[in-house]
């Protein structure tokens, strides 16, 4: 198996004011990169997670386990988000199953 996508990891927080630094933090942050093996979910596993296969989903599975928190991933740089599913922990790799954000 290929390990030969790039997958970053975003935190979205609410934007709110720093008396330390001045100014305003939060919103989008990046907090991890990690390289993947993408494929796109079957039709079965679609009409399983949303009843029907509109929404695109997609397994990556990675060689470590994320340890940070975050809300969507981005695959290869593209500007098309996916928001978490599920998550799977076989014997070798771990296994996230995210769909497209509508709206993208």
């Amino acid at each position: 198996m290929r390990f030969n996508d790039n997958i970053q990891f975003y935190s979205e927080s609410e934007s709110h004011y720093d008396p330390k630094i001045g100014d305003y933090v939060g919103s989008v942050t990046l907090v991890g990169e990690e390289i993947a093996n993408v494929t796109e979910s079957g039709t079965d596993t679609s009409v399983q997670n949303f009843g029907d296969i509109a929404t695109k989903t997609l397994v990556i599975r990675l060689i470590n386990s994320i340890e940070y928190k975050w809300s969507y991933l981005t695959v290869n740089g593209l500007e098309v988000k996916y928001k978490p599913i599920t998550t799977r922990q076989p014997l070798k790799n771990n296994t996230l199953i995210v769909g497209e954000v509508n709206g993208n």
